[in-house]
Order: C-alpha cells, then structure tokens, then sequence
C-alpha cells in the first residue's frame, strides 16, 4: 500500500477549498496531515477489490503500508546499513519544483501530468550582464551599450530556475550591436550562427574566444524571493541556509564552460 503523499494533499486541499501551501499552515498542519492519512485509507475497500479482480497476488491481511512507523522504521534500518558501509555520499541532483504546491516533485508526479504531442516552442532569452562582467569585456569593445548573452532554449519552463549559461570554450563568438527598445544593445553568440539568428540589422563589433567568456556573470532573469520562493545556499561549514535580501551565491549566474555545447 504505496501512500503517495502529494495526491493525498491535493485531495484534501480539493475538499477545503484551499488554493495554496500558505492556506495550509494557517489551517494547521497538524489538523490537515490527520485529514490526509484519513483520505490515503478512503479507497481502501475499493483498491483491494481491484487488486482481487486483477489477480494481483498480494496478502491483504498482512500489507505493508509506507506511512507506517514500522514501514518508515525499517526504510531507515536499510539506510543505516547503507551508511554503515560507506555507500552513502552528498551530491546534487536537479528536481522539477511545482511552485503552486511549494514542493518538489517526483519523476512519478510529474509523469502523471504528461500529455502527448504538446507544443513544444522554442524561445530565444537575452541574460543581461552584470555591469562588472560588462566592464571586463570593455576593452574588447569600442563605447558602451547594455550587453547580453543570447540563449536559445526548447525548455522554456526551465527558465525560472535558471542558474548558469554555457558556452563552448572552443568555439568563437560574436558581439553584435542591434537596435534595441531604448537604444544600442549588444548580444554575445555564437560568430557562426550571427546572420542565421539576427537576421538583417546588426553590426559585429567585436570577437571573443569562448574561453574568455567562461566566468563571467549575469543578472537572474528572475529574484525567486520576490515570487514568494525561499533562496538558500552553502554556508561556509556546509549546511544549506535561507539567504537574505542582497546575498546571492558565489557561483549562482554565472557562464562556465561545457563541451557538450555546439
């Protein structure tokens, strides 16, 4: 009896009408966890009728069940072996984040919600450089203007999580100057693709390896604070920590180098 958490909740939060993560700490989340193990055991006849009819051959009488303490008990028993022989590191790995929920998601989750032959548009992103980075590459260009790195993504549901830009430290770029809304702007792309992405109407003014640009930064198309997402980063002793106002991490909007880039 497999008690998938998130299905649950959003039942729950269905029946109370709630809208949002912060409708559930003002309810209380005592009062809604007891209401969501209440809804786990709501189709429990139905799912063991099913489970019959379908010659699934289980032991009714005797089921595990996940969200029981023996069942979580024994999940961390198996992992105490794990780190018991030093099987058990720290590493990163990228998860889809539903910010309505407030909460990450599970490859299952997210499948569930897969619909076949979606538009799948591609969108062209300008990053804007920070004005220091700007100052770096000023003597590889003549005068001033806003500069950005041109991006082009199949991915666009990406973007609010954004945190980096590549580019091929092989490879040449361009700096072309077009005429953007409020004057002379300059984008940062790759020499070979200038004509076939702008078109007509810009003027190449400079040239850089694309191992020049690799640690240089950008400003984040979006602050997630001010769309009511916590930021956190590493602390000097390790820990993952809420950031404040102002701070941002070292290594967060920056260009690095990546050889799959073409």
């Amino acid at each position: 009896w497999d008690t998938h958490g998130l299905p649950a909740e959003l039942e729950v939060e269905r029946e109370l009408g709630f809208k949002s993560k912060a409708d559930i700490e003002s309810f209380g989340i005592e009062e809604f966890n007891r209401r969501c193990r209440q809804n786990v055991f709501a189709y429990l006849k139905e799912w063991e009728a099913l489970t019959e009819r379908i010659a699934f051959w289980l032991d009714l009488s005797d089921a595990y069940i996940t969200c029981t303490n023996d069942y979580m008990e024994s999940c961390w028993w198996a992992v105490k072996q794990l780190w018991d022989h030093g099987l058990v590191y720290q590493d990163y790995r990228v998860t889809p984040h539903c910010p309505r929920c407030g909460t990450s998601l599970s490859d299952h989750e997210v499948a569930q919600g897969y619909q076949e032959n979606t538009p799948d548009p591609s969108v062209w992103i300008k990053f804007r450089l920070t004005r220091e980075s700007e100052q770096k590459l000023a003597q590889k260009m003549p005068g001033e203007a806003p500069t950005y790195f041109l991006a082009w993504t199949t991915t666009p549901w990406t973007l609010p999580g954004n945190t980096a830009l590549a580019v091929d430290p092989e490879a040449d770029y361009a700096v072309a100057e077009v005429a953007g809304r409020d004057g002379p702007e300059r984008l940062i792309l790759v020499e070979g693709l200038v004509g076939l992405s702008l078109g007509d109407g810009y003027k190449v003014v400079a040239k850089v390896e694309g191992r020049e640009l690799a640690g240089l930064h950008y400003e984040p198309l979006y602050d997630p604070r001010e769309w009511g997402v916590e930021a956190r980063g590493f602390n000097q002793e390790g820990r993952l920590v809420p950031l404040r106002r102002g701070e941002t991490v070292e290594k967060a909007y920056a260009v690095i180098s990546a050889d799959f880039v073409s």
